[in-house]
């Protein structure tokens, strides 16, 4: 099953979305903003993205810039940071089986379906 964790005030995650549904592919759509990932679900998304936590972070938002920046945090803290504030997680993540990828640019979402 394909999986777009999509947040629908993004124009990049509304590309992926549409991609999608051009694809003809049958997927699942979670709008992370108002369903909130778990810790062990991110970290699985992480690990299967082949990326360090920090790599997954929007390190623009405000909310990083005032909390996290410049400090020396562990992975989990970033994790848990992006758990917390989930509007920190790049976007879209697109996941199909054992692989997942960040529809940045969107095309990347053609490489796993």
């Amino acid at each position: 099953m394909i999986t777009i964790y999509h947040n629908p005030r993004c124009r990049k995650s509304r590309e992926g979305l549409l991609l999608l549904e051009n694809s003809g592919k049958t997927f699942e759509v979670i709008k992370y903003l108002d369903e909130p990932i778990s810790e062990e679900k991110l970290k699985t998304i992480v690990k299967l993205l082949g990326l360090q936590p920090l790599e997954l972070v929007r390190k623009n938002e405000a909310i990083w810039k005032s909390d996290y920046k410049g400090k020396d945090l562990t992975d989990s803290q970033i994790i848990k940071a992006m758990v917390t504030h989930p509007k920190l997680m790049e976007r879209p993540i697109v996941v199909n089986g054992k692989q997942a990828v960040i529809g940045r640019p969107s095309e990347n979402i053609l490489n796993i379906i």
